[in-house]
């Protein structure tokens, strides 16, 4: 990163306005005080209207608007500041669990994220830093584009003669590629790591499903490249498990923490409905398309005896199927499904008695040889040893004993993944394509 990126990046976090708009003073008057503390410009308005007004007169990096409020709503307010200000960064503030009006903004206003009431102060800065830091790198990737735009002009003024000047201008344009690129990679990594903030909104709520959503993911993942999907479709499926819960944000404490097998039937004719909220949710997001007719499927049985649709077999996508093994797996072991908690052997054997029934015979086939794996692996700890390799030297068979990961922090393969020859290519094709060289660590 360039020393004028870095420096963009910085005070896009340090020197912004914000402002905040609700009818409740004392709303106003706790957020003023929090992000003054931190150093952030901050002004008020009582009102949409007043909003509108100053955001008419003075510039704001962000807004975070209350989502009930007298003559104008947040999101009709937060709507016209998206078409009047679309630079603007936009955040809702609601303390509503109202499913529908919150895609309402997401769809009209465009928002960043909504911020649930009574807000936590540290989550709510952070939230914060993450949107301006969204919109730093969104402006700096335009301010590249633009740049780049004008060397290709450049570059075509130049008289084919002019041998040096060509391979000047040729190497500022491949900085500034350099650049954009790794202006885009944050920008993915920032889309996953927002991602993953926002499924653990729910996880909050309920201490014993922390990690649920991640574990799922990962096992999902997991069972998706052992199956042979290629890497993007692998990705579909752990973002897919990132976010298979978030249709139940407009859930009671009670219905979370309640198992389903304990559900009245009031409350399973909601919980069938969270797969349907989820696709409404994340529909206007083109980049999760995949994700989403995953997620909506999850209800769905092998059989054909799921829900809504009755899908059979192969009618269900792959993806789905896979991610009901996994979340299953670990639903069982977190006592989300039953009554009591089961153990590993326990939801293994759960999960196999499902075969053909609720679960594709498929994916039960990949789970049992992933889990009976790990188990050999974890019985032969005192014969394992230990290595670090470069690729040329990897072999098939071979274990990772720690997660493979990119320079920029992109997960790969997970610890515990077995190497064969296609994914040693594969990994060997992607260092020669990005210009870095992975070392693995391996259980030999």
């Amino acid at each position: 990163m360039t020393d004028t990126t870095q420096t963009f990046f910085l005070q896009s976090s340090t020197s912004a306005t914000l402002l905040f708009v609700d009818d409740e003073p004392s709303i106003l008057s706790a957020l003023r005080r929090l992000f003054r503390a931190k150093g952030f410009q901050v002004k008020v308005a009582e009102s949409g209207q007043a909003g509108l007004d100053m955001l008419s007169h003075e510039s704001f990096d962000l807004v975070i608007s209350d989502m009930r409020m007298p003559e104008m709503d947040g999101v009709v307010f937060l709507e016209q500041v998206r078409q009047r200000w679309p630079d603007t960064m936009r955040l809702l503030l609601t303390g509503y669990a109202d499913v529908t009006s919150v895609m309402g903004a997401i769809n009209r206003g465009e928002i960043y994220r909504y911020i649930a009431k009574p807000w936590d102060d540290n989550d709510i800065i952070l939230i914060v830093r993450g949107a301006l830091q969204q919109r730093a790198m969104a402006l700096e990737q335009m301010r590249l584009h633009a740049l780049i735009q004008v060397q290709n002009d450049d570059l075509k003024e130049l008289n084919t003669g002019l041998e040096s000047k060509v391979q000047q201008r040729t190497a500022e344009l491949q900085q500034s590629n350099s650049a954009l690129n790794h202006a885009n990679e944050r920008l993915k990594t920032n889309f996953i790591t927002s991602i993953k903030v926002f499924t653990s909104l729910i996880e909050l709520r309920n201490s014993h499903i922390a990690g649920h959503s991640r574990r799922v993911a990962d096992l999902a993942r997991r069972l998706a490249l052992r199956i042979g999907l290629d890497a993007k479709q692998s990705q579909e499926v752990f973002v897919a498990g990132l976010l298979h819960e978030i249709g139940k944000v407009g859930f009671d404490d009670d219905m979370l923490q309640t198992p389903i097998v304990m559900l009245t039937t009031h409350q399973l004719e909601v919980f069938r409905k969270h797969p349907a909220c989820a696709a409404q949710l994340l529909f206007p997001l083109d980049e999760l398309k995949n994700a989403t007719e995953i997620i909506a499927a999850q209800l769905e049985r092998f059989d054909g005896a799921g829900y809504p649709d009755r899908l059979l077999g192969d009618e269900i996508p792959l993806g789905t199927r896979i991610l009901v093994v996994a979340c299953d797996y670990d639903s069982l072991q977190i006592g989300i499904l039953a009554q009591r908690k089961l153990d590993k052997a326990q939801a293994r054997t759960v999960i196999i008695q499902g075969r053909g029934k609720r679960y594709d015979p498929l994916v039960v086939d990949a789970l049992v040889a992933l889990l009976y794996e790990a188990a050999n692996h974890d019985a032969n700890t005192d014969r394992v040893v230990e290595m670090s390799l470069s690729t040329r030297d990897l072999q098939a068979g071979m274990v990772l004993s720690r997660d493979l990961v990119t320079p920029s922090g992109l997960l790969m393969l997970t610890a515990g993944y077995v190497l064969d020859d296609m994914v040693i290519r594969k990994i060997m094709d992607f260092e020669k394509s990005m210009g870095f060289k992975f070392m693995a660590d391996v259980n030999v």
